[in-house]
């Protein structure tokens, strides 16, 4: 069975369609969560179900933890002892890593206590900061083999312990060229790196029917959503619409979704008179509600920026969903997004910050129709044929199978594969590994 751990379970919609995609494939799989999510993405059934199934780890218990911590030399034997001294001894990348290192040590002992009795195969971690170092120790201590699949704020603002997790890694997943190379330049042996893009459920986007109209009224309409936070560079798109009225473009905006920035972004739009011109909903759209809103827009744009805090976008599911729904896009030049969006050819790229670039791209975009009607159709091919999640995921899943016994994707992992039905119907896609 692979033990697979993330830091909200199903409360990330990439993990929840990853594992809809694993189970069905017949990999046996557990799921656990550092804490319970306060909201998913989905509203399907499915969902609920994995969701219910999930381990949460905390709260802990704290009599629990300390007989867990007492327990651990007898039961984990010199494991425990050469995992506790790379938590106080092995490099780190500042002292705050070196406190939350030593403190996910003891949870990941009560946490390989908890499972040790359960069929384990492999313990792999979505996203490598606090909760793959609990999944590295918890496989150091119960002597299983460790991989994890690292994102973006996990591998650069919450980095913790990172050239250990690579060195004990027996395979890493890599969701772009940039993370490959990212993983090579901090020593990863290139034997154990594979990509495996994000993808999406490609049939539950689909462009609208031909002939159909986009944009209601006489003004464009450009599109963005995400969370409210800096690295989606929305106060840019903000700005770049600012840009446009100034030029006389007749568009609009909406941004979909909420956040800690929605109440500066909002004093944003009203600072510069852009009321008439951009709409902010304030709320987050459930997977199932995302066809509708990409095919509301004449463009879809998210401007990622590298944050202040160090945060950023891998490569963003979003962008992912406007192209296969036939929605023009443009985005920044960063991370793993020219991975996704070829430049010119499936959409525009401008540079992180540049709001008179990002100006210029969408007023581009909506100047010449042949031109976005011809990147669109390019865009939704480019996410059929490398970011599908019916054929993107297959190189993961034989990873998995590979860790398995003969008889483990056979078994019916006590209720768990037969509940998430595969939905996608098998496309003649490229696998990209």
């Amino acid at each position: 069975m692979i033990h697979y751990i993330t830091t909200n379970g199903i409360g990330n919609a990439w993990v929840a369609n990853e594992l809809k995609y694993v189970l069905a494939a017949d990999i046996p799989v557990q799921l656990h969560a550092m804490r319970r999510p306060r909201a998913t993405f989905h509203a399907s059934d499915w969902a609920g179900q994995l969701d219910a199934r999930t381990q949460a780890i905390y709260p802990l218990p704290p009599a629990g933890l300390l007989l867990s911590v007492l327990l651990a030399p007898l039961l984990f034997g010199p494991r425990f002892f050469a995992a506790l001294a790379n938590a106080i001894f092995g490099h780190r990348e500042n002292f705050r890593a070196r406190v939350a290192a030593l403190a996910h040590f003891f949870v990941a002992c009560h946490w390989a206590r908890r499972i040790r009795n359960q069929p384990i195969s492999l313990i792999h971690s979505q996203w490598i900061h606090s909760g793959g170092t609990i999944g590295m120790y918890g496989a150091w201590l119960l002597n299983k083999p460790f991989s994890f699949t690292g994102h973006a704020a996990d591998l650069f603002r919450d980095r913790v312990a990172l050239r250990d997790k690579i060195r004990r890694a027996a395979m890493i997943v890599c969701i772009s060229e940039f993370h490959r190379q990212f993983y090579l330049q901090n020593g990863a042996d290139p034997n154990k790196l594979f990509i495996v893009y994000c993808g999406i459920d490609v049939s539950h986007f689909t462009p609208p029917a031909e002939g159909v109209t986009r944009s209601a009224g006489d003004r464009s309409h450009v599109i963005a959503s995400g969370r409210l936070v800096e690295k989606k560079g929305f106060v840019h798109l903000i700005d770049a619409m600012d840009v446009l009225r100034q030029r006389g473009v007749s568009v609009r905006c909406t941004i979909a979704g909420n956040g800690p920035l929605e109440d500066s972004l909002r004093r944003r739009i009203a600072d510069k008179q852009l009321g008439d011109f951009v709409r902010m909903t304030g709320k987050a759209i459930k997977q199932e509600e995302i066809p509708a809103f990409m095919r509301q827009g004449d463009v879809y744009a998210l401007p990622c920026v590298w944050a202040s805090d160090n945060d950023v976008d891998g490569l963003p599911q979003m962008l992912m969903e406007a192209m296969a729904c036939g929605c023009p896009v443009i985005s920044t030049k960063l991370v793993g997004i020219p991975d996704l969006i070829l430049d010119g050819r499936t959409g525009l790229l401008v540079e992180p910050h540049d709001v008179e670039q990002l100006a210029d791209a969408i007023q581009h975009m909506l100047a010449d129709r042949d031109m976005t009607r011809r990147m669109a159709l390019a865009g939704r091919q480019r996410v059929l044929d490398a970011f599908n999640l019916d054929t993107c995921l297959e190189p993961l899943i034989r990873h998995y199978r590979s860790y398995l016994s003969p008889s483990a994707c056979s078994t019916d992992c006590c209720g768990k594969t037969q509940v998430i039905p595969k939905s996608t119907p098998n496309l003649e896609a490229a696998v990209r590994p």
